[in-house]
């Protein structure tokens, strides 16, 4: 009875860890949709969403089965609601890159990512598949020393976030508003992706110490 409940206990580890996939692709595909302005791409992120939402809602019908069936306790409990936790970020984490790819879509056949800035959303689309990827294979180690390493990782993330403002405040700005809109919720989508990343890692450093960092 034991062996099938930390089964399922691992089972919880493993759909987790496939959510990291899934929202890494997502926001590759995202990225690479919002570039070169690829409206099927862009479209292939917002509908393939559900696949993340469905493996989150799998997560959440699991969790709340073997608090009424096995009431768990100690670290045990901690790992029911640190799970709960990490799913509702990595859920977030795939609505963020829908809406990078609806800013692809609102913009086609133009690109919306001026040159100016288009170096720039390059780097914050690969650092957050980096943190998302290093997160993942937090979730499935449980290395903590890793896990602590990615709030230095996105330390690169918030400059990036900050160059783009100076890109669109800057007086030799040419692109006029709505560009300067797009790129600043742009920005912001990639930036808090990057935040729930670090609050997934943060989660396994609580469920590995039982204290937050």
């Amino acid at each position: 009875m034991r062996d099938a409940y930390h089964e399922e206990l691992d089972t919880l580890t493993d759909k987790l860890v496939e959510m990291t996939r899934l929202v890494r692709s997502a926001i590759s595909r995202a990225t690479t949709a919002l570039l070169d302005a690829d409206l099927a791409l862009a479209e292939s992120v917002i509908s393939r969403d559900e696949e993340v939402n469905s493996t989150f809602a799998d997560i959440e019908a699991s969790i709340f089965e073997l608090m009424a069936r096995q009431q768990p306790v100690a670290v045990d409990l901690r790992m029911v609601i640190t799970a709960l936790r990490m799913g509702t970020d990595l859920e977030r984490m795939g609505d963020l890159a829908v809406h990078v790819a609806k800013v692809a879509r609102l913009r086609h056949p133009d690109s919306a990512i001026p040159a100016e800035t288009r170096s720039t959303i390059v780097e914050m689309g690969q650092i957050a598949e980096n943190l998302v990827t290093k997160a993942g294979s937090c979730v499935a180690s449980r290395d903590v020393d890793s896990a602590l390493e990615l709030e230095q990782d996105d330390d690169a993330m918030d400059r990036l976030h900050r160059r783009l403002f100076r890109n669109i405040l800057a007086k030799d700005w040419p692109h006029g508003v709505e560009p300067a809109i797009d790129i600043t919720l742009i920005g912001r989508y990639y930036e808090r992706y990057a935040d729930h990343a670090v609050r997934v890692a943060a989660d396994v450093v609580y469920l590995v110490t039982g204290s937050r960092p």
